[in-house]
């Protein structure tokens, strides 16, 4: 075999190569078999150490479901979970308050009479 034959983005030892750019365009939650390639563990040992609770990072089950969350995965191996939108549309929410200014002072009661 010679050398353009292998994968750059397989490493020789046969296991896939997880990005932090590639982490983050999971979203904001993956599957459990997906978050234990991200360790370098098989679907099996995921799985039995989500049911015992050993799992690397938090795993939420939902219904007969495991999930979790990517920003568990960043923060496990020293990343920062939020320096990216980690959603799946990348749009900011409305939920910003912070970010919303008026050019009006806010109501504060009293009369409504306004000043000559």
């Amino acid at each position: 075999m010679t050398s353009h034959d292998i994968n750059p983005r397989t490493p020789a030892s046969g296991g896939e190569v997880w990005t932090e750019e590639r982490i983050r365009a999971l979203g904001a939650i993956t599957d459990l078999p997906t978050a234990g390639r991200v360790f370098g563990l098989g679907r099996a040992l995921s799985y039995d150490l989500a049911r015992t609770g050993d799992f690397p990072v938090p795993v939420l089950r939902v219904g007969a479901r495991y999930k979790v969350p990517v920003a568990g995965i960043l923060t496990a191996l020293g990343l920062s979970p939020t320096s990216g939108d980690l959603t799946l549309g990348g749009m900011r929410s409305v939920d910003h308050q912070d970010e919303i200014s008026s050019i009006d002072p806010p109501y504060t009661g009293g009369d409504r009479k306004k000043e000559p």
